[in-house]
């Protein structure tokens, strides 16, 4: 039996097309390959910068601050920033949910991971935040850098213009993307896709949040671990 699939793409015999993908995924993936380059670009400059210079801050101890710990007394380098990606990496878990349970058109199931998304997203924002906060209070800043290298020589302001370029950056995506879920899940309440027949929305918002996820893990390579 000839089993030829004729689609706007064109012909392919033996089942589904490979080129059969729906608009607006794909519009979002041509969206996410253009950001990555712009965040490749990023973290290329940096790297460059960072390994053409002599001497860079310790990030044990830029990094060893937390919530309470002038009450502790006890620095703990790159543990709140550890709780900051867990944070991220579980509402990226709880997104997969929520796409899932669009998939099975199951709107209860749709806006209680996407509720938990949202909150995963505050937390993390709270948390930059918070560091944010502290850095600034410690003199660090765009065009300003109290750290010292790790040689002990006087550092460049090299290091705190990268820190808040790249990591505002992608916190302003955060920040997006929580705007996004949110639009997502008022729609979810009205019962707008359930009247589409299909969740494809959440599905092509679940693609940024988890773009969003993956980036933390090389900002927080290039930043928190070399």
């Amino acid at each position: 039996m000839d089993t030829t699939v004729t689609t706007t793409t064109g012909s392919w015999k033996g089942g589904r097309s490979p080129f059969n993908v729906e608009y607006g995924k794909l519009m979002m993936w041509y969206f996410l390959m253009s950001d990555a380059f712009t965040f490749g670009a990023f973290l290329i400059a940096y790297g460059t910068t960072r390994f053409a210079t002599n001497g860079w801050p310790n990030p044990n101890e830029v990094f060893d601050k937390y919530p309470l710990s002038d009450v502790f007394g006890k620095p703990m380098p790159l543990v709140f920033v550890s709780i900051m990606t867990f944070i991220l990496i579980i509402s990226s878990v709880t997104m997969v949910l929520a796409v899932h349970e669009g998939h099975n058109m199951n709107r209860k199931g749709v806006a209680k991971y996407l509720v938990l998304t949202i909150i995963g997203g505050l937390a993390f924002l709270s948390c930059q935040a918070w560091e944010w906060t502290h850095l600034y209070h410690e003199g660090a800043w765009w065009g300003s850098n109290p750290f010292p290298n790790a040689d002990g020589t006087l550092s460049t302001t090299n290091f705190t213009n990268f820190f808040f370029t790249i990591t505002g950056f992608h916190g302003f995506h955060v920040f997006s993307g929580v705007i996004i879920n949110i639009i997502m899940l008022t729609m979810v309440l009205k019962g707008t896709f359930d009247r589409r027949g299909h969740y494809l929305m959440v599905e092509k918002a679940g693609l940024y949040w988890h773009f969003v996820d993956l980036v933390w893990v090389f900002v927080f390579t290039c930043f928190y671990l070399i």
